[in-house]
């Protein structure tokens, strides 16, 4: 029990300590010889590149290591550094290829790098909570030992919010991580210090988790690439939560990288491969073909909060470039998002969030939790007269309702729900999939294309975006498509009073009043990227789509080399 562990400051400063103990092994940026050609190779060319013998593993990870220093110095992005352990990795590989003349695996000398919540032997998991620090794991996550089979180095584990059910990527433990373009914005989350590192190429591939868009939203604020699969298609054996046991909604782990192509080629080492997780489905890596022409549907809003002119201009740049290669795109509505939404809501409050508050212990608690965890505190009557409010006075329908589902659920109410769930996902391939016959789906990520620091302690709900795609349990990809530029994206006239808008509580304060969140001239610059979204089971079919996207789009300043540029144009407005 805490009262009667160390003091949560003590367990913090020695935990710190450690961590920077550990970075001063990193050599300055200045000694790696040629270090950006290591760091703007991407995964494959860095396996060629060794297996032709003109780079080895130890000189690969070296490189990797100052830049995940830098990346460190600059976001706070690191928790667990591995780097004597990674040397060690590169030294066994180097002297098994000079033996055998054959690589370990497709990942050979690859650096890799982990989310906090994966099991390492030797190192924590601590999730941030000071009440699970100084335990080291006694064995693997099933992905780390699948990794470490096709001979990734393994040198780093990444930040994330406190309990993971945030997207301002902050601890107790481990503090906050911040963008790497922009120091007064989130990298997003929960797998927020693992964008925040692929982004200054810090890492080479990594590893990341969702349950309601904690893939997909960092991916997009930090402008890299990840694919979000349907459950049981990834082993998530070795992974620890604040909510052991809950299947309301699936936890899903997914590659995060800087190219489609980098992600394609984790996701064929990992996907169906059951290891111990007799849960993955023994379906492995298909091979598809995709048809000469594509289908799409696309939407820039889906009703619940309007996609600012950034994020729509994305969906619709996509579609653009779709069209000219000759490929059909569709718009149509999106059946009741805020339902989806709410059912989340209610599945995940069931228990009023006790379990997963239980963790924190002495800890702080974060102000990012505020709001998502706020609803079921009400009274009931408090909530009743807070929802008619709501709805009569402010005329708004949609977060008032949220509202009403943030509350604690008796068992029978927990089955109604998962049984909404269920009638949810009936109706929304009924309506959607069956009816239109798309291939895919082009949507928004989040209606913002980043939130400054504290923008998530009310705005959690802007969550719903993503949080679709878990309650609906479907394959989403997530790839950069622009920046945001002023000249395009200010919110006009016509786009406030155009179609699309939601709810008034939450959309007055992204867009209006004298301090909005949506600022496009504070954020210029900073990437906007979109959702491409498949049927269940299609993982490897998403990943074709995002390669066609990648290609229609062409050359736009994203991928391995690409954030310095990137920092400099932000530098110079």
């Amino acid at each position: 029990m805490w009262p009667f562990t160390s003091s949560y400051q003590t367990i913090v400063d020695v935990k710190r300590a450690e961590r920077s103990r550990a970075l001063k092994s990193a050599p300055t940026i200045s000694l790696v010889s040629g270090q950006d050609e290591y760091t703007k190779a991407t995964a494959t060319e860095i396996v060629s590149r060794i297996e032709k013998g003109e780079w080895t593993a130890s000189q690969v990870v070296e490189a990797y290591i100052a830049r995940a220093a830098l990346a460190h110095a600059t976001t706070n992005c690191l928790t667990e550094v591995m780097f004597d352990w990674a040397r060690e990795q590169a030294r066994d590989l180097d002297a098994e290829f000079a033996s055998t003349k054959k690589l370990r695996g497709p990942l050979h000398g690859v650096p890799a790098s982990f989310k906090e919540q994966f099991d390492i032997i030797g190192f924590d998991t601590s999730l941030g909570f000071s009440q699970w620090a100084n335990k080291p794991a006694t064995t693997n996550a099933d992905l780390v030992n699948q990794l470490l089979a096709a001979g990734a180095i393994l040198f780093v584990k990444t930040n994330i919010p406190q309990t993971m059910f945030a997207f301002e990527c902050n601890n107790p433990v481990w503090g906050r991580t911040t963008h790497p373009l922009n120091d007064k914005y989130t990298c997003g989350g929960s797998s927020g210090g693992e964008a925040a590192l692929l982004a200054m190429d810090g890492s080479a591939i990594g590893i990341g988790s969702d349950i309601g868009g904690s893939l997909r939203i960092p991916t997009a604020y930090c402008g890299i690439y990840s694919l979000k699969p349907s459950s049981g298609r990834i082993s998530t054996r070795g992974t620890r939560g604040p909510v052991p046991g809950f299947e309301g909604i699936k936890t899903v782990v997914g590659p995060m990288g800087r190219s489609v192509e980098d992600v394609e080629l984790v996701s064929r080492l990992i996907i169906g491969v059951q290891g111990s997780d007799q849960n993955t489905a023994p379906l492995p890596y298909r091979e598809v073909k995709l048809p000469e022409k594509l289908r799409f549907g696309y939407y820039t809003s889906d009703g619940y909060a309007k996609a600012s002119p950034a994020c729509k201009r994305a969906v619709l740049e996509t579609v653009e470039a779709l069209r000219k290669e000759g490929h059909e795109c569709v718009e149509f509505e999106v059946p009741s998002a805020g339902k989806a939404f709410n059912i989340f809501v209610g599945l995940t409050a069931a228990d009023g969030y006790k379990k997963m508050l239980s963790h924190l212990g002495p800890d702080p608690k974060d102000p990012s939790l505020f709001l998502a965890t706020m609803g079921p505190k009400l009274f009931s009557f408090v909530r009743s007269i807070v929802t008619w409010v709501m709805r009569n006075f402010m005329g708004d329908t949609i977060f008032s309702e949220t509202l009403r589902a943030a509350k604690e659920s008796t068992m029978g109410e927990y089955m109604e729900l998962v049984a909404a769930r269920n009638d949810y996902i009936q109706s929304f391939n009924k309506q959607v999939w069956d009816k239109y016959s798309f291939d895919g789906i082009i949507a928004p990520v989040q209606a913002l294309p980043q939130l400054p620091h504290g923008g998530c302690n009310n705005f959690s709900s802007l969550a719903e975006a993503t949080i679709l795609y878990n309650v609906l349990d479907q394959p989403a990809g997530c790839l950069p498509v622009t920046r945001v530029d002023p000249s395009f994206d200010q919110v006009t006239e016509e786009w406030s009073k155009g179609p699309g808008l939601g709810s008034p509580f939450i959309e007055n304060a992204l867009y209006r009043g004298k301090s909005p969140l949506y600022n496009p001239v504070a954020t210029k610059g900073m990437p906007v990227g979109i959702q491409i979204v498949g049927r269940k089971w299609e993982e490897e079919k998403v990943l074709g789509m995002m390669h066609v996207i990648e290609n229609a789009l062409g050359p736009r300043g994203f991928g391995p080399g690409h954030w310095q540029q990137a920092l400099k144009g932000i530098n110079t407005l």
